[in-house]
């Protein structure tokens, strides 16, 4: 268990680590000039429209603009930072989302292409720039709430401009379907994402977070409005016909449901309580073979998973992971460096002559391309402290029957499904997506509560630890 503990960072003394570095001397250095402005009174009701922008603009604006909200994001995390009376308000995400930073810092410095690296480092930061303003105005519940609410109000729309689509028709922006299966013909709906497969990663979470959403409100209309959602946001998904978006939505699915009849099984009876996680997964698997079974489509595209190269998905996707693990293999330590720009340089190099890519096609190849074996361990750590963090404090919230803790339920299984996804694809290294990553991951990281009798939150928090939910 000591192992186990120190593996997961469980018993790190944080404050003291915190005190001791050097990076706290800076901590407060503008102290003086917040306490006398009046607007920093609202400094975490600021960052938290900063983030709402944009997870509200990400589905319908350039790249371009999102970085520059992005840059405005980590901008005003180091303002805050400096000007802060209670320290950095660290958690163990930080520390492992700090070392796979500094692991990527070094494989730009070696990197054959430093200046392409140093572009997907900038990116990258940015990223996690975003984590760390998340992770500290999201201790509020109800800035958790309104946030979560912004996304996924955006997340209607565009869920709706899909379903559109399957009604009315779409022109199709890229050939997605091999031109000799039964699916040539069908709609691929992609709304304002412009790519069915980015569509599906976007909408994921969404579907788990507004099922969430049902027992997170409070009022019987908010509550239709989720279940509405819920439905809206999942036969979206169905019909992007992604085959790695219908892997996550099944896994993130699974996930759900085994959270949320955990949730409840202390209000069973014994017999029901033993039960109610093996009948729950026995349901909802038959729910979903049945369905694929049933509907032509679904079976066609599903079965086509298994043709091997005989589905030019399949077969390009392999060629790719061939040409990829000659890159690995060439730089296995700390690999070529972080971001597509430096993946676009050094590939073309080893692929296969006709099968050109803008990256690895699936996320543990990409991380070991990028940051080798040292890389790929630090983000396996990371997904370990993370799970382990959100299922202590699930145990917490749910002791309590606080219903704030569905938000972490959604979360919990929105990462099992970004994962599943991630394994055939990347598109969850485009802004709309990776800023999605990064607020689940600042979900965990803000329902931390810290051993050694440290409490990371802040006085807006604390006035409204009873508010909890949006109503």
């Amino acid at each position: 268990m000591n192992v186990w503990n120190q593996l997961t960072l469980t018993t790190t003394p944080l404050p003291t680590w915190i005190r001791s570095s050097l990076l706290h001397s800076w901590v407060g250095a503008l102290r003086g000039w917040r306490r006398g402005s009046w607007l920093m009174q609202w400094a975490d009701p600021i960052g938290a429209v900063l983030a709402a922008i944009v997870f509200g603009l990400a589905p319908f604006v350039s790249t371009a603009l999102i970085g520059v909200l992005l840059i405005a994001c980590g901008g005003y995390w180091l303002l805050l930072t400096l000007s802060d009376d209670e320290g950095l308000g660290l958690t163990p995400i930080h520390l492992l989302v700090l070392l796979y930073w500094l692991v990527s810092v070094a494989a730009t410095a070696l990197s054959p292409v430093r200046t392409a690296a140093i572009s997907g480092l900038i990116k990258l930061t940015l990223y996690m720039l975003l984590f760390a303003l998340l992770a500290r105005v999201l201790r509020s519940p109800r800035i958790r709430a309104g946030v979560i609410a912004v996304y996924l109000l955006t997340a209607l729309a565009v869920s709706v401009e899909g379903i559109r689509q399957w009604f009315f028709g779409a022109p199709a922006l890229a050939t997605w379907v091999d031109a000799g299966s039964t699916l040539a013909k069908t709609t691929r709906v992609y709304s304002y994402l412009g790519n069915p497969n980015l569509l599906a990663a976007y909408i994921l979470p969404a579907v788990m977070l507004s099922a969430a959403a049902v027992f997170a409100w409070r009022r019987w209309l908010p509550k239709a409005l989720a279940l509405l959602m819920t439905g809206l946001n999942a036969a979206c998904l169905v019909l992007t016909f992604s085959r790695g978006g219908w892997i996550g939505f099944v896994m993130a699915g699974f996930a759900l449901v085994l959270l949320l009849a955990h949730w409840f099984s202390r209000h069973l009876p014994p017999f029901w309580r033993r039960w109610a996680i093996p009948l729950v997964l026995g349901v909802s698997a038959a729910f979903v073979v049945l369905a694929v079974a049933a509907v032509d489509p679904l079976r066609d595209r599903v079965l086509s998973m298994f043709m091997g190269r005989q589905d030019s998905s399949n077969n390009f996707r392999l060629n790719v992971w061939a040409a990829v693990q000659d890159m690995i293999r060439d730089r296995p330590i700390l690999g070529i460096g972080p971001g597509n720009d430096a993946f676009n340089q050094v590939y073309p190099r080893y692929q296969r002559a006709g099968f050109s890519a803008l990256s690895a096609y699936s996320i543990l190849l990409e991380i070991l391309v990028e940051t080798g074996v040292v890389g790929l361990t630090v983000f396996l750590w990371l997904l370990l402290v993370t799970f382990h963090q959100a299922w202590t404090q699930l145990q917490r919230l749910r002791a309590a029957a606080n219903p704030d803790g569905f938000w972490l339920v959604g979360a919990i299984a929105t990462v099992v499904g970004m994962l599943f996804h991630g394994l055939v694809d990347t598109v969850w290294y485009r802004p709309q997506v990776s800023t999605l990553w990064w607020l689940m991951l600042a979900i965990v990281a803000s329902y931390y509560v810290p051993a050694w009798g440290w409490k990371p939150v802040d006085s807006y928090q604390t006035s409204e630890m009873t508010e909890g939910n949006l109503d």
